[in-house]
């Protein structure tokens, strides 16, 4: 038999409190214990504190996001389609290493080893990339028209 304490097991007891359990009880509550301050710490390490009051927390950047202004939404829309034809513009293998690289978030060096190149051959080719794109958008020839809905994935 174990003498636990009940204070530091259950947290609506506000004094100490000694009882006799069985040794299996006693090592499932020490277990448990163990676990929540393991899951507690690997919530810390990785940073997933999701509260409202924590600046950084994702329901904050959330809110930021989430606007009722119809202007606001029919801006971002259209500066979303703006990206998208601009991205839409460049040959395959640049378009398909930006997207790559800035959408899914692999590095320079997964996309070389799955494409069969060198490291720097992608760097290059982004940097081109990007340069294409910011040139495509600076045109103030360049028309963007109405971006369908299905299009911009709304």
């Amino acid at each position: 038999m174990a003498t636990i304490n009940l204070k530091e097991h259950y947290p609506w007891y506000t004094q100490d409190e000694y009882i006799e359990v069985s040794d299996e009880v006693a090592a499932e509550l020490l277990a448990d214990k163990r676990y929540e301050k393991n899951h507690a710490q690997r919530m810390r390490r990785n940073k997933s504190i999701y509260s409202l009051d924590v600046g950084d927390g994702i329901e904050a950047s959330a809110i930021v996001h989430s606007t009722d202004d119809p202007q606001a939404v029919l801006e971002k829309k259209e500066r979303y389609c703006r990206l998208c034809r601009a991205l839409n513009s460049l040959p395959e293998i640049q378009g398909r290493r930006v997207e790559a690289y800035y959408l899914h978030g692999m590095s320079q060096a997964e996309i070389a080893e799955a494409e069969g190149v060198t490291d720097s051959a992608v760097g290059i080719i982004i940097s081109r990339g990007l340069k294409a794109m910011k040139k495509y958008l600076e045109n103030p020839n360049q028309v963007f028209g109405y971006c369908h809905q299905r299009e911009v994935g709304y």
